[in-house]
Order: structure tokens, then sequence, then C-alpha cells
């Protein structure tokens, strides 16, 4: 009788024990076959609330990101491509990584310890994000896959040889994509190198909190009193203003569409907002850069950096030409960019940050982007 009520006892125990947990995961699929055969991975990472981001290993490129809007409908909000050949045709560097310098370069060279270094002009007369095989155009090497309780993510890995698209050194670099339970996308930026050598590197993601249509209604505030203006090649002219009194003014918040038509010079510079804006940094710690605000869904994006600067780009040169996601074409202005940079052409302007990194330093950055939404 006694071993009877043993075995009933421990059967309810059994019965009553607690189901285990949802788990955040990551899932690794290929996403298709460079032309020289290379595969392309593709990295899935999914918190528990159902957040998911995908990162593939050609130029580390986060290629979706899927959250809530205020009443939990899930939607992809950044622009891309489908398959790996829209990121090997026209891609206007769709959530990529990058580098070694990303933004401008007056000219195609500067200067360094007395000795010239000449780099490819792709945007007229200037230099743009690395040159024509940046770090967006390369299959990076995969680290370390990270899945613990509170957040899952990968490193990748990439080392830029001495002489690559005109920088000197040779370039190690890693980058670490991490998503967490409190519906965090944390990319963390180390590299290091064994020349002094320019290294500026973000990650150019195409937002639109929508899901798609124009970004004009998004409301953005910015952490920023000034801005560096540029020259009609989109080059700072080295100047620092304060953006009080400007179109260039997001420090209270206003829609992106506001002044955006303004007839100011730097406005028709770019066809629209393609500027950097100067934080108000107190210290080098991570800091609330930017906070935006798509009313309808309610979504809310919030962007903490540790860089001095953010450019904010507008997406004034997407035209109607590049098909994208779901079939998709990319008119004007659907979809805006916040890079946590270094400011453009610092290797050319002595007033601004240094963005040299010398042997024995290293190069560390973060950039956190927060999602959550307006009740």
């Amino acid at each position: 009788m006694r071993t009877y009520l043993v075995i009933i006892a421990l059967a309810v125990i059994a019965s009553c024990q607690i189901p285990e947990l949802p788990m955040p995961m990551i899932e690794r699929t290929s996403f298709g076959t460079l032309p020289d055969g290379e595969e392309v991975d593709r990295f899935q990472l999914r918190n528990t609330a159902g957040v998911e981001a995908s990162i593939i290993t050609y130029g580390a490129t986060l290629t979706a990101l899927t959250v809530p809007d205020r009443d939990g409908f899930m939607e992809d909000i950044v622009l891309g491509h489908d398959t790996l050949s829209g990121y090997l045709e026209a891609n206007p560097y769709f959530g990529s990584i990058v580098g070694r310098y990303a933004n401008r370069i007056a000219g195609g060279s500067f200067t360094l310890d007395g000795e010239t270094h000449t780099l490819a002009r792709n945007n007229g007369p200037n230099h743009l994000h690395g040159g024509v095989r940046g770090f967006d155009k390369v299959n990076w090497e995969v680290g370390e896959v990270i899945e613990d309780t509170n957040q899952v993510g990968l490193t990748l890995n990439y080392v830029s040889a001495d002489g690559e698209e005109g920088y000197p050194g040779t370039l190690t670099v890693r980058v670490t994509y991490l998503l967490t339970e409190d519906n965090r996308l944390i990319v963390d930026y180390e590299a290091i190198t064994d020349k002094a050598t320019p290294v500026n590197l973000t990650q150019h993601a195409y937002f639109n909190l929508a899901g798609g249509g124009s970004i004009m209604g998004h409301h953005l505030t910015l952490a920023a009193s000034h801005y560096t203006p540029v020259d009609s090649t989109l080059i700072p002219t080295g100047e620092i203003l304060p953006v009080e009194g400007t179109v260039f003014d997001f420090l209270g918040g206003k829609r992106i569409g506001d002044q955006i038509d303004h007839d100011d010079p730097q406005l028709l510079y770019g066809g629209g907002y393609d500027h950097n804006f100067v934080l108000n940094r107190v210290s080098r710690d991570l800091m609330l850069a930017a906070t935006v605000l798509e009313p309808e869904s309610g979504r809310i994006l919030e962007v903490h950096t540790t860089k001095p600067g953010i450019q904010f780009y507008t997406g004034n040169f997407l035209d109607g030409s590049i098909t994208g996601k779901k079939e998709v074409r990319y008119g004007r202005r659907t979809g805006f960019c916040l890079e946590t940079q270094y400011y453009p052409d610092s290797p050319n302007q002595t007033n601004f940050p240094s963005a040299i990194l010398r042997p024995g330093k290293v190069y560390q950055t973060q950039t956190v982007f927060v999602f959550r939404t307006q009740e």
C-alpha cells in the first residue's frame, strides 16, 4: 500500500512540474552562393517576444528586422532584398557594415604621418564607404555563435589586407550582433591594425517603422546641438555650426517631412537630409543619440552610440529603380538611415575628432538599437 501511495505521489509531482520556459534561438541556413562558389550563410536571431533579426555573412548585412507595433502586429522595418542576387547587383548599402571608412573622404585621398594615400573616387570626386569593394562587398567569416537565456547573436570577422582599397595597414575587424530579450539589437565593433590607418565602421540599415511607404511622417529627435555643413559634393566645409533656428534643429523633435523641402542650400545639395550631426556628448559612454516615432504603428526606435556623430540620411537617392523585398520598388524617401560614426572626411579635417587607429590600440565602439512602442 505504501509503495502504491509513493507511486501516486511521484506521478502527481511529475504532472505539476513547471514547463520549460521558451528560449531565444538562432538558426543558420544558406542564403546562396557567390560567383566564386563561396557559400553565404544567414543567421536568424529570434527572442521569445518574436522579435527577429536576420544577418547574412555577405557584407555582415542585416537583411530583415521584424518588430511589433502597438497592437502586437509584427512587421519587417528595414529595406533590403529577399535573395543574394539583390545584394550583388543594385544595392545602396542596405543593412551592411560599411568600412574601412564609412561616409566620404574628399578627393579620394588623405595624408597620414607625411604619406599621401590615394583611394577610389566612387562618389563623384570623392571616396565613399570604403571604396569600390568595401566591407559591404566581402563575405565575412563566422566566429562565435552566442546562445544564452538573455540573448542570441554571433561574431563576424574580416581581415582587410594592407593596401586594400588604398588604405594602409592590415586591419583585423570583428563585429558582434546581439539580440536581447528586452528588444535591443546591439552591434559591437572591434579592430586592430599593424599600421596607422583611419577606421570608421557603421551599420547602414535603411529603416521604415511603418513597414513601407513614405518616411516623411516619422517623428525624429536628435541629441545634437550642432551639425557639420557640407559643400556641393557633400564634403564637410570644416565648420561646426549650431542647429538652432535652422532646418537641422531636431532637438525638440519634429516630423522628418516638416522642413525637408525647404530651399536651404544645404538641403538642396543632397536633395534632403544627408548630414552629420554632432552629438551632445558629456563622456565617451553609450548615449541616446536619436529617437524615432512612427505615429500610426506606434513603433519607436532609439539609437544609442559611443560615437561622436550620427549621419541622418533620408533616402534621397532612392528613385524606384531598385526592386526590394516582396517585389516592392523603393522610391525616394522610403527609408532613413541613422549611421553612427566619426565625422565625414575627418582624415583631412584636423579640427574633427580623430578616426586614426594606431598599432597597439583597439578600435572599440558600440551602437544599440532599442525597439519599443507608444501606447
